[in-house]
């Protein structure tokens, strides 16, 4: 795990709220971690890792801090007793991986026991839970990129230590390689055997057009977030080698839990799937309904979902949409992961 990770980690067991420090707050400059206390106070921490640290280290450190990067904290595998007492000054702070942090700053004094590193628990299935999830799709939609974990952490708002932990757990089952970037297809269909398949279906087919729902049930046409068209439609626009029919079942991801009761209440449910003239889904990820996409050349009024939510929706029918799959390989920029 990155230090940043175990630092966040270690001080979210104290009720200690920090992330990531972006550009914009002087992660330029050389500070690592923010720390925001509820009444406001926010402090940089310049992160210094070291596998030991006895005392004449410790003074070099504070001798070659520059203050303007932050409170000074050090992390260790090791930091021995002379060495805590030299750091445990004011602006600065210590993390023993054996287990003791302390930690100096303005509006921030701790000196206590936390877990030991080595008494953590691995992450034994990599997609377990909504986070692995979301890290995985993540990778999958640009899958030659080399993953930051902090950026990434930023882009999903999770914490680092989360984002980290998949990660590793990815790279241990071999799903990726040393720099995070995706490795063959066996994520893809891992992804794949975790995607909600199970549908409500509606009595009416929503219109892009209807003003008068457009409002209630978020379309969200020309906004960030909203409605994704997906499966068999979608695939057909993307120009996936199937064939679409003009009654063709419509089938859409939508953002939340108060939208698709919402749909349920104003469209009416079906009363059987035969009859059914469009079907809706809860986004299992917030890029689904996030990272739509809106071709020049898209037949229909939504938006599509991304290729890679298309594609998982393909993989769930094990015949024809497999069939589909193996043919299909997304025009640029999109790049196909099965």
């Amino acid at each position: 795990m990155d230090t940043e990770s175990l630092v966040i980690e270690a001080l979210q067991h104290l009720g200690v709220d920090a992330r990531p420090l972006g550009p914009s707050e002087g992660a330029d400059a050389g500070g690592d971690l923010l720390l925001v206390e509820p009444d406001g106070i926010a402090t940089a921490i310049d992160l210094k890792r070291r596998s030991l640290v006895d005392e004449k280290t410790a003074e070099r450190l504070l001798a070659d801090h520059d203050a303007r990067r932050g409170v000074l904290m050090v992390v260790a595998d090791r930091v021995t007793e002379h060495a805590r007492r030299t750091l445990s000054t004011t602006g600065t702070g210590y993390y023993d991986l054996r287990g003791h942090l302390a930690l100096h700053a303005p509006g921030v004094v701790l000196n206590t026991h936390v877990p030991a590193v080595k008494d953590r628990p691995t992450r034994t299935d990599a997609l377990a839970g909504k986070a692995g999830l979301e890290v995985a799709t993540a990778l999958l939609m640009t899958p030659d990129r080399a993953v930051v974990v902090r950026e990434l952490a930023r882009g999903l708002e999770r914490s680092a230590s989360t984002v980290s932990n998949v990660l590793a757990a990815l790279r241990r089952d071999d799903l990726l390689d040393d720099v995070n970037t995706v490795a063959g297809t066996e994520l893809f269909w891992q992804v794949a055997q975790r995607w909600p398949a199970k549908r409500t279906y509606l009595a009416r087919a929503p219109l892009a057009g209807d003003n008068s729902l457009a409002s209630p049930l978020r379309f969200g046409i020309r906004d960030p977030v909203g409605w994704a068209l997906t499966d068999s439609t979608a695939a057909t626009a993307y120009g996936a080698p199937l064939a679409s029919r003009a009654d063709q079942v419509m089938d859409f991801f939508v953002p939340d839990e108060s939208v698709l009761r919402r749909a349920t209440n104003l469209l009416s449910v079906s009363d059987s799937p035969t009859h059914a003239r469009a079907t809706i889904r809860l986004a299992p990820v917030p890029a689904v309904v996030s990272r739509r996409v809106r071709p020049s050349d898209n037949p229909h009024a939504w938006p599509l979902a991304h290729p890679l939510f298309v594609a998982l929706d393909l993989a769930q029918d094990r015949g024809r949409g497999r069939e589909i799959l193996e043919a299909w390989t997304p025009a640029e920029p999109w790049r196909r992961v099965w």
